[in-house]
């Protein structure tokens, strides 16, 4: 899937019609190949303002999914319900919030990326551009190869911890259901309030890009030579005063193996 060029259509069907067809490999019903994939993403009920809610939406299904608890009631952001076809790979993107992946049925593979290998990732907002991530157009994207990829493979009753800004692609080795719960590990009023699936940039962090936006515009209206100088002036102080080495990333990049830990999660039956 494309977000960035929306190779793809918003349907609707009864739920035990796409269940049929998000599980076949083939289909004799279709709304534009017999081979397509499908894919769903749980919504509040407010899709403008209202988080995903499996309490809300599946209350049924809510009751036998329980998540450790590794963050306060107060912190919860969403529980977002998923299901997709055997084959279908979601963009490389990242989030703001900390979130567990809960693999409940079907194998799924995740590559990840550190944030500190933003870089490399041919950013579009949240996104890469970089589709084929395991065959990329190295033509278009050279820098692509210097981002370092950890990799996993979800089994039904694995959760995978992704902490916020580390990007992630996903794909569903078999049709599979998941469930993804994001949490505030920021104070409340750093993020975006009419924010409902929790990937807008933090607030703070939104005011600075937009500053920055304004800044380049004023440089616009110097000579090319001199817009050169001052432009790497300021990549120098912007290196110096937010560039850091993570001791946590350091440690990750020594082991990769240490990074993607699979512990079974609590869905009774899984």
């Amino acid at each position: 899937m494309d977000f960035l060029h929306k190779n793809f259509a918003y349907k609707t069907l009864p739920f035990n019609e796409f269940v049929k067809r998000a599980s076949e490999k083939k289909h004799s019903d279709f709304f534009l190949c017999e081979d397509e994939s499908y894919y769903l993403r749980s919504l509040g009920e407010d899709v403008r303002k209202e988080p995903a809610d499996l309490s809300k939406q599946f209350p049924d299904l809510a009751e036998d999914f329980h998540t450790p608890n590794f963050f306060e009631p107060d912190q919860f952001f969403s529980s977002v319900f998923r299901i997709s076809s055997c084959g279908l790979q979601l963009w490389t993107h990242y989030d703001v919030m900390d979130n567990l992946l809960a693999q409940v049925t079907g194998r799924k593979r995740v590559a990840l990326y550190s944030p500190q290998d933003a870089l490399h990732l041919y950013l579009s907002g949240d996104k890469s551009e970089v589709l084929d991530i395991d065959s990329p157009d190295l033509k278009r994207f050279p820098e692509f190869v210097k981002a370092k990829r950890y990799e996993c493979v979800l089994e039904p009753g694995d959760l995978l911890f992704i902490p916020a800004l580390w990007f992630h692609n996903t794909l569903a080795l078999q049709f599979g259901v998941g469930v993804n719960v994001f949490w505030r590990h920021l104070p409340a009023d750093s993020y975006d309030k009419k924010d409902p699936y929790g990937n807008k940039d933090p607030v703070n962090a939104t005011r600075a890009l937009q500053a920055l936006e304004r800044a380049l515009h004023t440089l616009d209206e110097l000579p090319p030579d001199y817009r050169d100088f001052y432009g790497r002036r300021m990549i120098q102080r912007i290196q110096k005063r937010t560039y850091c080495e993570s001791p946590s990333n350091t440690d990750m990049q020594e082991d990769s193996n240490s990074t993607l830990p699979s512990s079974p999660s609590s869905v009774p039956g899984s």
